[in-house]
């Protein structure tokens, strides 16, 4: 039996001969169904890993779904806040596996990096959908890094957004973002913080700020309407937005547990809470009287999103008829034999 591997350059094409719009639609709208969906929400735990490098700064997580009778998930993932500037190598570095729920067979193996950019992108888009104003025109980026990129993508297509204000402590980072977003063909301006929150309808923080060395919005000059997407907390003591900000809003979270833990939640308590976005989405008629006060998702991201990720990359795949097949497991003829060969 064979598994199905997808490499770097089979994900490329995937997206080349798609085109990157038809790609970031499908994910939306693949991740708005298993969100709405009753029963396909699967068991999700909270992820898990282990704290890495020097000084304990970097980090390696687990992160399963199962899918009951069907297949389960696990997505390993690396947060390397040095990467970029030491290895020039993405700051989240990941992989996928998909397992068969009956025989434990190893179905397929993917990147996970570019499956978790465009997740991203997508559930903030779908939280924003039930939480800003659908006139939403100007879109605010405290972060101008790789999940900056897709965030906006995720969010043009479902905004008629007209401008993004862009803000990064490094200055670099700021100025060449405008060439990686050009195939938005939306006017793309470097600004200061106080300008993002005056001026945004959409502010999204897509930071790799340290542990305790958050908040990176000063939250003072922020829109009553304003709808905020909380992307960079991932850890223990971790935040973008001020606790002050947090309490005056109307707080929802992709996964209860992992925001409370790790999220920008951890400032607050879970009574403290709305409805999670699998809520909103089964209700939406909850979110729309909220559009006109100030809103955060908290997106730590979850494993449901990177298994319905998967899902989306191993149906293109197969539509195109790309990857390799690989007897990568030892199967042997004899099942009560491991020197069973063939």
């Amino acid at each position: 039996m064979e598994t199905l591997i997808l490499t770097r350059q089979h994900v490329a094409k995937l997206v080349q001969e798609n085109g990157r719009d038809h790609f970031m639609d499908r994910m939306i709208a693949r991740l708005e169904e298993a969100f709405t969906t009753p029963g396909r929400e699967g068991i999700t735990p909270a992820r898990e890993g282990f704290l890495r490098g020097p000084d304990d700064t970097a980090i390696l997580e687990w992160m399963p779904h199962h899918q009951p009778g069907s297949s389960i998930t696990i997505k390993t993932v690396g947060y390397t806040p040095t990467n970029p500037e030491k290895f020039q190598l993405p700051t989240i570095i990941g992989s996928l596996t998909r397992y068969d729920d009956v025989t434990g067979r190893l179905l397929a193996v993917g990147d996970g990096i570019l499956p978790t950019a465009i997740r991203t992108g997508a559930a903030a888009a779908i939280a924003s959908k039930l939480l800003a104003r659908p006139d939403s025109k100007v879109l605010g980026l405290v972060g101008a890094g790789a999940q900056a990129v897709t965030q906006a993508h995720a969010l043009s297509r479902v905004f008629p957004i007209e401008q993004i204000l862009v803000y990064d402590i490094d200055a670099a980072h700021a100025a060449s973002y405008a060439s990686r977003v050009d195939f938005l063909d939306i006017e793309v301006r470097v600004a200061t913080l106080a300008e993002i929150e005056a001026q945004s309808d959409i502010i999204c923080t897509v930071t790799s700020v340290g542990v305790g060395e958050g908040p990176v919005l000063p939250g003072e000059n922020l829109r009553p309407h304003v709808h905020i997407n909380a992307i960079g907390a991932d850890l223990i003591g971790k935040f973008e937005v001020p606790k002050a900000v947090l309490t005056s809003s109307f707080v929802t979270a992709d996964h209860m547990g992992q925001a409370l833990r790790e999220g920008e939640c951890q400032q607050l308590e879970e009574s403290d809470l709305g409805p999670d976005l699998l809520a909103l989405c089964a209700n939406p008629e909850l979110a729309e009287p909220l559009r006109e006060r100030t809103t955060v998702f908290d997106s730590t991201g979850f494993a449901l999103e990177d298994h319905v990720a998967f899902d989306v990359f191993l149906e293109l795949a197969e539509e195109a008829g790309i990857g390799d097949r690989v007897e990568l497991e030892h199967l042997p003829e004899d099942a009560l034999n491991p020197y069973s060969f063939e």
